[in-house]
């Protein structure tokens, strides 16, 4: 946030209202209102993304989806006074489908001793590709408070661009707040922050915004905010609504190109807060004072984010093996890059080059790409095709551009896809959230050579199970996961299993055992239409361990290794289990 029109912090929980000075009043009750549904998705729009906060009642966020901006609120730069905390008094779910933002006081100095709460989001890949548009929204009650009471009170719903992740300065990231208030008002201020920390292009630290709007009703109801990022018009703009009515609207023309694209044209991170003083209160008369409550609080019904974008058809990348040339960790796997969903991500090794490759299945006609990287990028990539995965061909070069939205048309005929990457925008690893591609399927079907209904790899990413694990480092999933840098690996006793659910039946013709040192002397390879009942394809009692590749003929919709005598002392242990057919 800016010091002028900038949005606040904290973090935590729900706990009786803090003691307050006997001069003080209590802070207006706020009944909880029945939760609302997250909106279907605008005409022309589909869902990218949503959280209706369903948690039981006074307990914390999920840390898998938010992160706590916990500390003195004076470090957010904005002069604000409380400090932010992860604790459920100033941070919660109540229980019936809202996040509560609390804001808490104690003993008698009105600007001393305030705790409060600031949640972003962990994903930082809601953005707008070119061509397309973006749209946050929520539903938010404003702190119950007026003019009276609630001096000091900032509640926020606003995003900061990604690029300030790795270590891009703000103002030049970009800020686009879609609802600030000001001691209690019952108004609202949208701004966008650009340019230079101080004047520049975009009237720092003021920005550029839309002045104080009236808000009747904010404070005692919930009402919808919104922004929107549309790329598909010229100039661009952002566009920003209250209950579905657009107030005020930015053009891209009313700064220079590099100042807004620098800004606005990538992705961003969600955050919401309530913060108490800073410069901004004190721009409209100041605060907190003798007469402010304790125990406002901001509640948010929901937050969507809806997408946009030009028609490309369907993304034949998605759910698709994917393999990669390293992962950071098993929770950032190449897989995460082609499920269809921009919060997960892969993430390779901190190191260059690096390489993500995609398997379509057959070969394609493809005609569009779309990458969204998170703030670690790839700064130098192509994008490579092959139709047998050998062979490569580059078709599209990425020089030294660190954006993290980059979409490219393409005009090549291959099965597998390959982002390689020569040079990182940051210091950490390539960390992308999707590769999306775009074709029809040639009319021959696969490879060169092979018919059409030619065996693809079924297995990768699906769900797999065990009768044990080792421990919580060499789980089931890391068999299926397609880096042959994890692995699963059984408890020390016969007989042991690991299955793989493929999603429906399929015809099995291959099955690719890579296994650890530790591997099966004897083993069956069988199949199950509904993971109760087995038939045995394959069977030995004098396994070789290495990499074993079995041809079987079999259908099922879960395929299991079933081990009933080791090579060693020590587990089943398999880098990876392939599963090929039809």
């Amino acid at each position: 946030m800016a010091a002028v029109t900038f949005a606040g912090s904290g973090p935590a929980s729900a706990a009786p209202t803090a003691a307050k000075p006997a001069a003080a009043k209590p802070a207006a009750a706020q009944a909880a209102a029945a939760p609302a549904a997250v909106p279907a998705a605008p005409a022309g729009f589909t869902t990218t993304w949503s959280d209706d906060f369903s948690g039981p009642a006074n307990t914390g966020l999920n840390t898998d989806t938010w992160r706590y901006d916990a500390g003195a609120g004076w470090t957010f730069g904005t002069g604000e006074i409380e400090t932010m905390t992860n604790s459920t008094a100033n941070v919660f779910t109540d229980g019936n489908g809202h996040l509560v933002l609390r804001a808490l006081h104690t003993g008698s100095d009105p600007a001393a001793n305030w705790t409060s709460g600031r949640v972003e989001t962990q994903a930082d890949g809601f953005g707008a590709p070119p061509g397309g548009v973006v749209r946050m929204q929520a539903s938010i009650q404003q702190p119950n408070v007026n003019t009276t009471n609630g001096a000091g009170y900032w509640p926020a719903f606003w995003m900061l661009g990604a690029p300030l992740r790795v270590g891009v300065t703000w103002p030049g990231s970009g800020e686009v707040d879609i609802l600030e208030d000001i001691n209690g008002r019952s108004s609202l201020f949208g701004t966008l922050h650009c340019g230079v920390g101080s004047g520049g292009p975009c009237n720092e630290t003021t920005g550029i915004g839309s002045g104080e709007r009236a808000c009747s009703g904010c404070q005692t109801g919930y009402h919808t905010y919104a922004v929107e990022i549309d790329r598909s018009t010229s100039p661009e703009q952002i566009r920003y609504y209250l209950d579905g009515a657009n107030y005020f609207t930015i053009n891209s023309n009313q700064v220079d190109a590099a100042t807004w694209a620098n800004a606005v044209d990538h992705s961003f991170y969600i955050i919401f807060d309530l913060a108490i003083g800073g410069g901004f209160p004190a721009a409209f008369g100041g605060g907190p004072n003798a007469n402010t409550v304790s125990g406002g609080q901001m509640n948010i019904d929901y937050v969507a984010v809806y997408n946009k974008t030009p028609d490309h058809g369907a993304n034949i990348a998605k759910g698709k093996p994917t393999t990669s040339s390293s992962n950071e960790s098993a929770q950032f796997p190449a897989s995460n890059a082609t499920d269809g969903d921009v919060t997960t991500r892969w993430s390779s090794g901190f190191s260059d080059p690096q390489w993500l490759q995609v398997d379509l299945g057959q070969n394609y006609n493809l005609n569009h790409a779309t990458l969204t990287w998170e703030a670690a990028a790839s700064s130098a990539y192509q994008l490579q095709t092959s139709t047998n995965g050998s062979t490569w061909t580059t078709v599209y070069s990425n020089n030294n551009s660190p954006a993290d939205i980059q979409d490219t048309n393409l005009n090549a005929t291959a099965r597998y896809v390959r982002v390689y990457s020569t040079a990182r925008a940051s210091s950490y690893g390539n960390s992308l959230y999707e590769l999306a591609l775009y074709g029809s399927p040639t009319s021959g079907g696969g490879d060169p050579g092979n018919p059409p209904g030619q065996a693809t790899l079924l297995s990768q990413g699906r769900t797999a199970t065990a009768s044990s694990s080792e421990n919580d480092s060499f789980t089931a999933p890391m068999a299926v996961d397609g880096n042959t840098g994890t692995r699963w690996s059984s408890a020390f006793s016969d007989p042991q299993w690991l299955q793989v659910d493929l999603g429906a039946s399929h015809t099995i013709s291959q099955v690719v055992l890579n296994w650890e040192t530790a591997a099966g002397k004897s083993f069956q390879i069988q199949t199950s239409n509904d993971g109760t009942n087995w038939t045995n394809v394959y069977s030995t009692t004098t396994g070789t361990g290495g990499t074993q590749t079995l041809n079987v003929s079999g259908s099922g919709r879960y395929v299991r290794l079933y081990g009933t005598a080791r090579t060693t002392q020590y587990g089943y242990s398999l880098w990876e289990f392939q599963v090929y057919g039809t």
